[in-house]
């Protein structure tokens, strides 16, 4: 079996995963912490536990033990981290505090929020004994992404109710008493059940953007629709219709960064798949990934406000660089940063063939330029985990796509993340290509000729 295994993603040594969970920066040791979902027995979705890892640069991640185990009682869902400095609940200053899902081991079912807590930066948890914390007797209620609110001098919980296609905000003066605020939707994709959301604060722009997943209904399937608006401790108000964060197939469940230094903008991941099918990825014995980290952004377009995403520097991953000036094939490599910058002149679309290699085996990346979009193709991208969700394009419209640009990609093993225009337009796409498909060909489409195109390639090494 080819090695799929992410040079610069974080996968896990063995076993499934797929949301990341409790995502905290510890300042007294300058590491990042991902916590996610955890199949500590199999590689497939089951018995759910928190895994654990850290990383100085959110680059190279060291695995540590697992985290929060899944029980006689409770499986432990999606959730996230808060740092207690004021010693709100009672468990100690500066405790952690993991607020998560329950979902109970009963034939019936039914999911609440539980809390655990950590005095030793997360490495063991105590389950609080009074959990659940937040229960209102349903099937499907989970989650929780909790924040401490400065204005209000409160914990904020948004939390989702799946099936009614809404988000709930509950605050608290201790992680432990919950109080219903106000609820937000159905409104936007509700073709399907809502996941995962997060509320970020960009209070240079006195802006918020709430985000929730929808299982079926993106463009790919699944994937994260996104509102910008106003939020004051109470409820959201969305200033926009709702957006989708990445028009690729493969960004789910993102969640952002808690305890960022001041003045860093926000930062989040999100598990590199979909449901439809990441059990029957070519991987072993690991199966799925998180995307690269990326920097948050808000920018007003002629839609209105829309998300600005750029991934963390591979700077210090970089090797050598080779440049391609005009049309051209390149031997590359299998995990590589490029940067296209493209003046399209009167061409009328412009390809980038990635991991090209036998049998005519590539992922396509076009810019229509005379249409305003940008796509991606991974119909003859190698190994085809799935027919149905796997042919066609995913397509973003875009308006720089008709004037000069520059596109950044990020290509690791089994996966291709694309960015432009500033971080307006992101696409993720997995891909399992063969060993010998190493090349990167650029290509123009029509008659007229373009001004500029300088492809630079780096090879990353992590």
């Amino acid at each position: 079996m080819n090695d799929f295994r992410p040079r610069c993603h974080f996968a896990p040594r063995r076993n499934w995963i797929n949301d990341p969970n409790g995502l905290v920066f510890d300042a007294a040791t300058g590491l990042y912490h991902l916590f996610f979902q955890h199949n500590p027995f199999g590689d497939v979705w089951g018995h759910m536990s928190w895994g654990h890892a850290t990383s100085p640069d959110l680059l190279h991640w060291t695995e540590l033990p697992l985290a929060i185990p899944e029980d006689e009682r409770a499986s432990i869902f999606s959730g996230s981290i808060v740092i207690d400095d004021g010693n709100t609940a009672g468990f100690g200053a500066g405790a952690w505090v993991a607020c998560y899902t329950g979902c109970l081991l009963r034939p019936e079912g039914g999911q609440a929020q539980d809390i655990a807590w950590s005095l030793d930066r997360g490495l063991t948890w105590t389950k609080y004994a009074g959990n659940p914390v937040l229960d209102l007797g349903l099937r499907e209620f989970r989650d929780p992404k909790v924040f401490w609110h400065a204005p209000t001098g409160r914990w904020i919980m948004a939390v989702v109710l799946p099936e009614e296609r809404r988000v709930a905000f509950y605050a608290s003066a201790n992680l432990r008493n919950w109080t219903l605020q106000s609820q937000f939707g159905p409104t936007g994709c509700t073709i399907a059940i809502w996941e995962c959301p997060d509320l970020i604060h960009f209070p240079a722009l006195d802006r918020w953007l709430l985000k929730v997943d929808t299982f079926e209904g993106h463009p790919a399937g699944s994937g994260a629709q996104c509102w910008v608006g106003r939020f004051d401790g109470v409820r959201f108000e969305a200033d926009t219709d709702a957006f989708w964060a990445d028009h690729g197939s493969d960004f789910y469940a993102a969640l952002s960064f808690a305890s960022l230094p001041a003045g860093r903008p926000p930062v989040w991941m999100a598990w590199m798949n979909q449901h439809a099918y990441a059990k029957h990825t070519p991987t072993s014995p690991w199966r799925g990934a998180m995307s690269l980290p990326r920097e948050l952004g808000l920018a007003q377009t002629p839609e209105g406000w829309r998300l600005l995403q750029s991934p963390v520097s591979t700077e210090a991953l970089r090797g050598e660089a080779r440049h391609l000036v005009g049309a051209g094939l390149v031997d590359a490599g299998e995990v590589l940063e490029l940067r296209w910058e493209l003046d399209p002149g009167e061409a009328d679309a412009s390809t980038l063939d990635l991991r090209c290699g036998p049998g005519g085996e590539s992922t396509q990346i076009v810019i229509d330029h005379r249409g305003g979009m940008v796509w991606i193709d991974r119909s003859r991208s190698g190994h085809i985990p799935s027919a149905a969700h796997w042919q066609g394009r995913r397509e973003q419209a875009w308006a720089g796509a008709r004037g000069p640009l520059a596109l950044r990609v990020i290509v690791d093993r089994c996966s291709v993340e694309v960015f432009s225009g500033d971080g307006l337009v992101a696409l993720t796409e997995v891909i399992y290509p063969g060993p010998a498909s190493q090349g990167v060909a650029v290509l123009k489409q029509g008659p007229g000729d373009w001004r500029l195109s300088v492809l630079t390639c780096w090879p990353l090494n992590a």
